[in-house]
């Protein structure tokens, strides 16, 4: 039974976990968000503008969900401060969340600007809070399912997800992962639960009653979670043992993927809803401009493997939508 999970449906879990963290809920081990418990310090940063196309920031606040281990994270993100001051002419904040459920109830209380959420952040903030819209969508080089390496100067606004296991592991087919231990991450999360989950369902095989699953905390903390012999499997984002090739050096040569799911929309730069149209149009060319910069291309593939920034349509996270109904056994 995967732990700290019930059995309610899918949207049961997103909306209690948002609430969860709208309340301060400190599970699995994790502490208030640094948007939250500045909130009283900086009201008046936060304050609108008065504007009358909308909400523009005095102060920009941004903040980032961990898909890799959030204590480096922070370190990656926090030169992209100044970059992307120099360009607004305002002062910019970053800070890393716990998960992307707090990133959304921040958003919605006006605690913080900016989300760099995950496709089902952004469904959920977008639809279900209508605390969040669409800026810009990540642009990533491909990945070669044969290899896991990168195919430079091939740009996709999509990514896949995947299930590492042992490369001597007797793990060799869906069946095989019955009664096994797995390592997701979050319930909520695309790559880490939703996808490869709806593969399992597809094979007969439920992801909460049939394997003994564990919550870790960033992709690649589930690639040496298989390394160490924690658990069995692993589902992670293709391909994320490319995020531990500098501490394991053989991790390609010690690890296989047994599986790739369908494509899945790259990340999202969401913007709050009420903020200002003309506002949004000059955050997203300064986004699109640090993509295009050697020192800004270097930090956003350092925090999240970005290659760019484009202008994209919520009509392709529709896949998203459709995935978590069929999750759910909705049509």
């Amino acid at each position: 039974m995967l732990k700290k999970m019930t059995t309610v449906s899918l949207s049961v879990l997103v909306t209690a976990g948002i609430i969860a963290a709208g309340c301060g809920d400190k599970k699995e081990g994790s502490s208030a968000s640094p948007a939250a418990s500045s909130a009283a310090t900086t009201a008046a940063s936060a304050s609108p503008s008065p504007a009358a196309g909308g909400y523009v920031p005095k102060e920009l606040k941004v903040q980032f969900v961990p898909s890799q281990a959030a204590e480096t994270l922070q370190a990656k993100a926090k030169p992209l401060e100044k970059l992307l001051g120099d360009k607004l002419g305002i002062s910019v904040s970053v800070t890393v969340s716990t998960n992307y459920n707090v990133i959304v109830e921040a958003m919605a209380s006006k605690q913080v600007d900016v989300g760099f959420l995950p496709p089902n952040g952004y469904v959920v903030a977008h639809d279900t809070k209508k605390a969040a819209d669409l800026l810009l969508q990540a642009q990533r080089y491909a990945i070669d399912d044969a290899t896991g390496k990168e195919v430079p100067g091939k740009l996709v606004d999509f990514y896949k997800a995947q299930f590492v296991v042992k490369k001597d592991s007797p793990i060799k087919a869906f069946a095989d992962l019955k009664g096994k231990k797995v390592a997701w991450q979050d319930v909520t999360s695309s790559a880490g639960y939703i996808y490869p989950s709806l593969e399992l369902k597809k094979a007969g095989i439920d992801a909460e009653k049939d394997v003994t699953g564990t919550i870790v905390k960033g992709h690649d903390k589930g690639v040496l979670a298989v390394l160490n012999g924690e658990v069995d499997a692993a589902a992670t984002f293709q391909d994320a043992r490319n995020n531990v090739i500098k501490d394991v050096p053989d991790v390609f040569e010690k690890t296989r993927v047994i599986l790739t799911t369908a494509e899945i929309p790259n990340d999202t730069i969401s913007v709050r809803s009420d903020m200002d149209p003309a506002f949004r149009e000059k955050l997203a060319q300064a986004f699109i401009d640090i993509g295009k910069d050697p020192e800004g291309s270097k930090i956003i593939y350092d925090v999240y493997s970005h290659r760019g920034y484009v202008k994209s349509d919520d009509s392709k996270f529709n896949v998203v939508r459709d995935a978590n109904k069929a999750l759910e056994g909705k049509k």
